[in-house]
């Protein structure tokens, strides 16, 4: 990525922090070049400013001219406010990347400009420590620069993968939400550990370990979940009862109606947006 360009984050939320820290920490851009806004919390913009090196702005001093890529990451209730504000500010040739969920690139071109090159972006919490899945959707008249600019930006929060739109709401049933099936798992694996005599604490650290290193060895082997689990489940072992408990109390199909769950309520939401912003 061209280290002269300039993002301009319209938002300082927890969010615009984990990418902002990500850039910084990744040298994807040299901390001047890159702005934050909002629109009235001077705090916020002054703490963000002194613990990164960024420049803060309030959102009526900010100068778009030079500005490479918007990256909005306000709340989507604020959307039409903010997109009706920009559009006399930009042109059609300026990135605008999104992270407002449920807000589709095709309702953004409408507000901004014909042809406005338009990404939709999903992180997760993960980002917050550059571990994120995050999904970028182009909008359809995003040229393929537009697209890898935003891949090498966002890969400073994590990995990046390119989906259609359509895939948003499934994409946040398995990551958006993902976080918080392992924690659900965690907090169970605890107390668990706590009525068979261990540590809390130290059941946390044990089961988040092996996790991890179950993740790692699923992403760096060329095998598919079903062939890892039987490599590890031995006939009438200690795996396999395990799993044989899982299953009956029914931890599959739990999973299962927990994605699909996620998923179908991202849709919702989505609709829901999508219409008052319609009627607006």
């Amino acid at each position: 990525m061209d280290q002269k360009q300039k993002v301009a984050f319209l938002g300082a939320g927890s969010m615009a922090e984990a990418m902002i820290s990500g850039m910084v920490n990744a040298k994807k851009l040299p901390a001047e070049n890159i702005i934050v806004t909002n629109r009235s919390n001077d705090a916020r913009l002054h703490e963000l400013e002194d613990r990164y090196g960024i420049t803060a702005v309030k959102r009526s001093e900010l100068k778009t001219d030079d500005i490479d890529v918007f990256i909005l990451a306000m709340k989507p209730k604020g959307a039409e406010e903010a997109l009706n504000e920009l559009k006399p500010q930009i042109n059609k040739d300026q990135l605008v990347l999104s992270v407002l969920a449920g807000i589709s690139s095709s309702y953004m071109e409408e507000v901004l400009h014909d042809e406005q090159q338009v990404i939709r972006v999903m992180p997760n919490t993960s980002s917050m420590i550059q571990q994120s899945a995050t999904a970028i959707s182009p909008g359809q008249y995003a040229a393929m620069d537009a697209v890898l600019t935003a891949k090498e930006l966002l890969s400073a929060i994590g990995k990046v993968y390119v989906i259609d739109e359509p895939q948003m709401d499934i994409f946040t049933g398995i990551a958006g939400s993902g976080p918080a099936y392992f924690y659900f798992l965690m907090e169970h694996i605890e107390k668990a550990a706590k009525e068979e005599g261990l540590d809390p604490e130290l059941a946390r650290e044990i089961g988040a370990q092996t996790i991890y290193g179950a993740a790692r060895m699923m992403m760096e082997r060329d095998e598919t979940p079903t062939e890892l689990r039987e490599n590890v489940t031995s006939p009438n072992g200690t795996t396999a009862a395990g799993l044989d408990a899982l299953a009956k109390h029914g931890g599959g199909e739990a999973m299962m109606q927990a994605v699909k769950g996620a998923s179908k309520r991202s849709k919702e939401m989505s609709a829901q947006l999508q219409k008052v912003a319609s009627t607006n």
